[in-house]
């Protein structure tokens, strides 16, 4: 997998554009924030995080797509349980991920920042391909994008407390952070 930072675009990651983003006020990015999505709730590979980023859910196959029917969001990239990474938005616009959010005292997120979701939850584990997914993941984006240190690497809970709480208790951040730290080294 190759980020190209000129379009954005990761070579190697499959391609399922959504038509929730726009263009950043600036061109800076330097965050990286990491969430957690599962759709319906707790279930996986449905392909249905798929159709909500692109606004095609049909909120007839679940009573809980009706709760979330009129949300325009998405992510720059997905990891689903298997390790396959799917972008949805070019890196170099704005995805609609983070919402109400601040980080060191910076409001509008998304302004500035870099969304993965993982495919999981809150309480379950994340799988041993997910983080080596996402390892790699994160040191192409490191690479394009310097500016996103190991600090400025947060989760969705972090930027937006009491308001959401993913990735959750189950990511181990020790572990992807020493992941991050070898290869680093390598």
């Amino acid at each position: 997998m190759q980020l190209d930072p000129a379009s954005g675009w990761c070579e190697g990651a499959q391609v399922c554009p959504s038509p929730n983003f726009n263009a950043r006020p600036t061109d800076e990015i330097s965050l990286l924030v990491i969430h957690n999505i599962s759709l319906p709730p707790a279930q996986f590979a449905t392909g249905k995080v798929q159709e909500f980023f692109q606004n095609r859910l049909d909120v007839t196959e679940h009573p809980y797509f009706a709760g979330i029917a009129d949300l325009r969001v998405s992510a720059h990239f997905l990891i689903e349980r298997d390790g396959t990474v799917t972008q949805f938005v070019s890196c170099l616009e704005r995805a609609w991920h983070a919402g109400v959010s601040v980080f060191e005292g910076r409001e509008i997120c998304n302004d500035f920042s870099v969304g993965i979701e993982l495919e999981g939850t809150d309480d379950q584990p994340f799988t041993d391909v997910q983080y080596e997914a996402l390892t790699g993941l994160t040191r192409h984006l490191q690479r394009a994008f310097p500016a996103i240190t190991p600090q400025r690497i947060c989760g969705h809970s972090d930027i937006a407390p009491g308001r959401k709480t993913d990735p959750g208790p189950a990511f181990d951040w020790v572990r992807y952070r020493v992941a991050l730290a070898k290869e680093e080294q390598q």
